[in-house]
């Protein structure tokens, strides 16, 4: 299996791992064939009138392809406003990685689910 050197960084030195105490929301998705599992935190601030993902963290249990894609969308939405991070796509982080194997884009749509379930949780807690 053929992967580029940027996802490669990004598994040998994932970004933004860990966990956020008391954070704004999480979302944790799942691939029951594959095994792997992803938790992503967010903390959300107010900026300038615009809610903003002041933090965000991942917990990833799984394959290269599924660390590199949890740390690639923490950098791709952090400091993002909300709506911002929502338009991230699973072909974004897919690109920003320079490409992922076929076998292995199930990995950017779970770190893509992993983000907007987080999301999705803070928008349900402001209710």
């Amino acid at each position: 299996m053929q992967y580029s050197k940027k996802l490669m960084e990004h598994f040998m030195n994932p970004r933004n791992r860990g966990k956020i105490k008391n954070p704004s929301g999480t979302g944790m998705v799942g691939n029951p064939v594959c095994g792997d599992l992803m938790k992503i935190y967010i903390k959300v601030k107010d900026k300038k009138g615009k809610e903003v993902l002041d933090d965000i963290k991942f917990e990833t249990l799984g394959c290269a392809s599924a660390i590199a894609t949890s740390s690639m969308v923490t950098e791709l939405a952090k400091g993002k406003t909300i709506e911002e991070a929502k338009k991230i796509s699973k072909k974004d982080v897919a690109d920003a990685l320079e490409g992922l194997p076929p076998i292995k884009m199930h990995c950017s749509n779970l770190a893509e689910e992993a983000l907007k379930g987080a999301i999705k949780d803070y928008e349900s807690k402001k209710k």
